[in-house]
């Protein structure tokens, strides 16, 4: 079956992956000059049907451009990704550019410096583009906000494109640039990246630094979106490292994520889960799931069910995330908060009737729910799940509208326990609803071990690549 999809009216430069531009910059066939005004305009020509975007920066982007065309003409590119497009979340700094974190709350912020990973990006000779589109603060896994209005999935303006990194997917899906940095503290570079069809990876806590540290603190995680496994991969590899800006790092080195290891399914432990902690499985993901598996299983690997460690883990996200929206919302000036998003609001307030010894209680069974999930691990290879158990909804709306559920967290059931666990998750397409619209695949590994999981993701996307 033919798709018209995102990428149909894109240039084909505009649709080329890292390593293939890296090729054709090397015989001089395409320029990054070229690339960058070619990308530039994409961002033009997709900006007002789904507004992807808060800010462009065309001068500092042809600049540096020009820059990565010199040192490709003298042979001395700054590595693989040098002359390649990038955008960056508007929660993240990049130093000279104005961060509004989605809001009309706060004055726009000038960052005075680049985030560690904006400044890996900065130094491989990544050309920064501009900042992509956020709920305000980064608080729910849809993409609205006071700024800059709603951002619309690209395989249906009706529908939502997700989030938090919801403008990020949608660059990623329109080839508006090859790699997004998002941010994910429940889902929000996996679910996104599942309603716009596109790649996305929440490594590793600590693998990529983090500064300013979040207010919603460690279940907060800075992650790839691309449009291929082999790109996030390679995004990933450039933005790790230690940075002493960012304590909550562990201070030895996590394996390297590039080059990928070689998968082979067959003989592949697979643990299966597919009852989230809360909320609905919609028949059409089960059932591309169940397919999912059928396939995996033809190629050798082996699925076996399992239930993840006992806890209430909606309650026990909801205690860090709801606490953690109550430190942020009190950053902004008390005469200011009626501009807030009432959601935002709403559970800032429950937060912050969360006491010092709930909060405690929470860290303390989230550990517990942590070293049970690497036990559970030790016996597979990596846990598969659907991505969302829900396919983009009505856009401008938290929930999907007749579910009688209140609150993002109850359908994102998938996405929340991985950060509680600080573990590595990526997302890969594995095929389509009933409407049309993209159904995600989510693969799940140990602490430190995202090469594999990015491996194993590579092979599923290509055995499950929707045709």
């Amino acid at each position: 079956m033919t798709r018209t999809t995102p990428l149909d009216d894109a240039p084909e430069v505009c649709r080329l992956d890292a390593a293939t531009l890296a090729r054709h910059y090397a015989d001089g066939t395409l320029s990054p000059v070229e690339v960058t005004d070619a990308t530039l305009q994409r961002v033009v020509d997709i900006q007002s049907r789904t507004l992807a975007f808060s800010f462009l920066d065309v001068s500092a982007a042809r600049a540096a451009a020009q820059e990565s065309e010199r040192r490709r003409r003298r042979g001395s590119a700054l590595g693989p990704i040098d002359g390649v497009p990038v955008t960056i979340k508007d929660i993240v700094w990049v130093r000279g550019w104005t961060i509004r974190y989605g809001t009309r709350a706060l004055p726009g912020f000038e960052a005075p410096e680049d985030a560690p990973a904006v400044a890996l990006l900065r130094a491989a000779g990544a050309i920064l583009l501009g900042l992509t589109t956020t709920p305000e603060f980064g608080w729910k896994a849809v993409t609205d906000n006071t700024s800059v209005g709603i951002t619309r999935n690209p395989w249906n303006p009706a529908r939502t494109a997700g989030g938090s990194s919801g403008g990020a997917a949608v660059a990623a899906a329109c080839g508006a640039g090859v790699l997004h940095l998002g941010t994910d503290g429940g889902g929000s570079i996996r679910i996104p990246a599942a309603f716009c069809g596109v790649v996305g990876h929440k490594p590793t806590f600590g693998r990529v630094p983090a500064f300013p540290a979040s207010p919603f603190g460690t279940v907060a995680h800075l992650g790839p979106i691309a449009r291929t496994v082999a790109d996030a991969a390679l995004m990933l590899q450039v933005m790790s490292g230690r940075d002493l800006r960012d304590w909550y790092q562990s201070p030895w080195p996590l394996p390297p994520v590039a080059p990928l290891p070689e998968v082979v399914l067959r003989g592949l432990r697979v643990g299966v889960w597919d009852t989230p902690p809360r909320g609905p499985v919609a028949p059409d993901v089960e059932a591309c799931f169940g397919r999912a598996l059928d396939a995996m299983a033809e190629a050798g690997a082996l699925p076996t069910p399992i239930l993840l460690p006992e806890d209430d883990l909606w309650d026990l996200f909801r205690l860090h995330w709801y606490s953690g929206a109550a430190a942020r919302l009190a950053s902004v000036p008390e005469e200011a908060r009626g501009k807030v998003d009432a959601g935002l609001r709403e559970i800032a307030a429950e937060g912050a009737r969360i006491s010092a010894p709930e909060l405690m209680a929470a860290q303390a069974r989230r550990a517990a729910f942590g070293a049970a999930f690497e036990q559970m691990l030790a016996g597979y290879d990596v846990l598969v799940s659907p991505a969302v158990g829900v396919t983009a909804f009505a856009a401008g709306q938290e929930v999907p509208p007749g579910s009688h559920l209140t609150r993002w967290t109850e359908w994102a059931g998938f996405s929340y326990p991985v950060n509680l666990a600080q573990a590595p998750a990526t997302v890969v397409p594995c095929g389509f609803d009933g409407d049309g619209m993209p159904i995600g695949l989510q693969v799940v590994g140990r602490r430190g071990a995202d090469a594999a999981v990015l491996a194993v993701a590579a092979s599923l996307h290509a055995l499950l690549a929707p045709q």
